[in-house]
């Protein structure tokens, strides 16, 4: 049986840019931290979301350092790899897995319109010279490729080609894919508003643009259908869904970055020829996250710049509850306490003093069991 990456939601990130269109890398770190706290299975850098396609080669090697960096193994990191060139893809990834990345999302060559078995060629291309599992990324709405059931289960056939991304809305195509592939090739959902089918078709979770605002709710979908919970999960789908459909209520990402502003997480710069989003749909757009309250001021969205000093503020809370090893690399030992930081430590530990007790009882219980184990050997 083939390795699997993950199961549950695997945030595909926006990248963050400043008014320049320059990448915004102390945003790009929040957003990670936000997404590993919040409790995302996976997370994706340098796809679609990412606006990848116009990123140059030096900006593409070093966000994906930095991404590796930062989440430090906490979760898997996925890359985006893909373009219409099978060689440049060949060597994006190679790079990608050198930089320390754990999977690769590839997405089907665009503008060429390969033949199916042009489209077989490219991605075995790719995965004969990798070593970390592949994911096939299908979006025939922006590649103008469709593949077909019998080219996926002839790609499902390779060991490092694991799973697949399908994001052409079409669920009869994706049920094919499932009885074809089976237990030979993990599928995820490309669009957020069909998560729920997929589970439903054996798929492992989604690959979730919606997730860059709520990672807790797409990864609580997932699992509460793994638990046997079919009725929970349904209802948190429908709660949600609006704000999955308002991704799209503009082309991808530009309605997902003007909503991370809108909740302090990060600036709404695209990337020409992406524009920001038109006050109207701003407008409409802000009623929905209203309506699904995620545009509190605390804990979920802080100011831009004040979000890095909860974050430390959470930090150190948790190292006087005796949790440092929680914490991201970069704040591990001594925190700069200024009052500001300190209060909102207080608030923290207030907040959250039954999560924090828990984590600090089970490192307690742990370490009082190796004790145990080391007096019997």
């Amino acid at each position: 049986m083939k390795p699997r990456l993950f199961s549950g939601c695997a945030t595909a990130l926006v990248t963050p840019m400043n008014q320049q269109g320059e990448i915004d890398y102390a945003a790009a770190e929040n957003l990670i931290e936000y997404q590993i706290e919040q409790g995302a299975e996976a997370l994706v850098v340098e796809g679609t979301t990412g606006e990848a396609s116009t990123l140059t080669e030096k900006e593409r090697e070093e966000l994906a350092a930095f991404a590796v960096k930062t989440v430090n193994g906490r979760v898997p990191l996925i890359v985006g790899t893909g373009c219409n060139d099978t060689a440049r893809t060949v060597c994006w990834s190679l790079n990608a897995q050198e930089l320390g990345a754990d999977g690769l999302l590839v997405v089907t060559p665009y503008y060429n319109k390969a033949s199916q078995e042009g489209l077989v060629r490219h991605f075995f291309a790719v995965a004969d010279q990798v070593k970390i599992p592949v994911i096939v990324y299908h979006v025939p709405s922006r590649t103008g490729v469709r593949m077909t059931p019998e080219t996926v289960e002839r790609l499902a056939t390779h060991p490092q080609i694991t799973g697949m991304k399908e994001a052409s809305g079409d669920l009869s195509l994706a049920a094919q894919i499932a009885a074809r592939c089976g237990s030979n090739l993990d599928l995820y959902s490309g669009n957020d508003d069909q998560t729920l089918p997929f589970l439903s078709l054996g798929g492992q979770g989604v690959i979730s643009v919606a997730g860059n605002l709520i990672p807790h709710v797409m990864s609580r979908i997932c699992s509460l259908y793994r638990e046997g919970k079919q009725r929970e999960s349904l209802q948190l789908h429908l709660k949600y869904l609006e704000v999955m459909n308002a991704m799209f209520c503009q082309v991808n990402p530009i309605p997902v970055k003007a909503a991370m502003a809108m909740m302090g997480h990060c600036g709404e710069t695209c990337r020409l020829p992406l524009t920001s989003l038109e006050e109207e749909k701003k407008t409409f757009l802000k009623g929905v996250l209203e309506r699904a309250a995620l545009l509190s001021d605390y804990p979920e969205s802080p100011p831009p710049d004040r979000r890095h000093q909860f974050r430390d503020a959470k930090c150190a809370a948790r190292t006087f509850m005796g949790c440092p090893e929680r914490c991201p690399p970069a704040h591990e030992g001594l925190f700069k306490m200024d009052r500001l930081n300190f209060e909102n430590a207080l608030t923290i530990i207030i907040l959250e003093l039954p999560v924090l007790w828990r984590m600090s009882g089970g490192l307690a219980a742990e370490s009082l069991g190796s004790e145990k184990m080391e007096e019997k050997t």
